[in-house]
């Protein structure tokens, strides 16, 4: 485990659960009497409002803060457009700079015990024109937390991220199965080979969820080994 206390969440593909996954992480966290704060540094598809540039995802990292910080050291780069954030920021006229983001998580660490970073779409995502997710997770030095999207494919998907989080350099501190409709055949079987093939433990398998709550996933999720006590 990295020395700094947090978590970067990753994923198979993008829309498969990853902030559902870091606001039950937060709740877990909270529920021992730490206080966390989560950071979704880049973000496609805000919506613009009377403060600026807002992504949902981000709103609700910020408001499950233990103490909540403002917007912009939450998500320091907001993008309008709903596409890859590399072409996004180069729409808008800006370059995404990892620099800037491990100077924002430093700020929102300083006020916490742990700091959860929710990525952008699956592992190796681009952030500029040499850099991807991967390059910011070992530049903030967090051990990753892997979201599965239980449905064909699932299998490949979450093997090659696992293996490709590993050739960074990076430690795989536990993984989530999410189900999510339709669900395929043999979930179940997918979900022990799984277990078999990824040395770091499965920290939870989450339904369908009718009426989403942090709680509710936290009752769902176990912490890492090592941030448990």
């Amino acid at each position: 485990m990295s020395d700094r206390c947090g978590y970067f969440v990753t994923a198979t593909d993008t829309g498969v659960g990853k902030t559902t996954v870091t606001l039950g992480l937060m709740q877990c966290l909270q529920a021992q009497g730490r206080s966390v704060a989560a950071m979704k540094p880049v973000a496609s598809g805000c919506e613009r409002h009377a403060a600026g540039l807002r992504n949902a995802d981000a709103l609700q990292l910020q408001q499950q803060a233990t103490v909540e910080p403002v917007y912009e050291l939450v998500n320091p780069y907001a993008l309008e457009p709903a596409i890859a954030p590399h072409i996004a920021a180069a729409q808008a006229g800006m370059r995404i700079d990892p620099g800037h983001i491990l100077a924002t998580y430093q700020r929102v660490s300083a006020d916490v015990d742990w700091v959860l970073v929710e990525g952008v779409g699956g592992w190796q995502v681009p952030l500029n024109e040499d850099e991807t997710l991967a390059d910011l997770a070992r530049l903030l030095g967090l051990d990753v937390i892997m979201v599965v999207a239980m449905r064909l494919g699932c299998l490949n998907h979450a093997l090659l991220t696992a293996a490709a989080i590993e050739a960074a350099g990076c430690t795989l501190a536990g993984w989530v199965a999410n189900l999510l409709p339709p669900l395929p055949e043999c979930t179940e079987e997918n979900i022990k080979s799984l277990k078999s093939r990824i040395s770091a433990p499965l920290l939870g398998v989450l339904p369908e969820f009718q009426e989403l709550s942090a709680i509710k996933v936290a009752e769902k999720l176990s912490l890492p080994p090592l941030a448990k006590g």
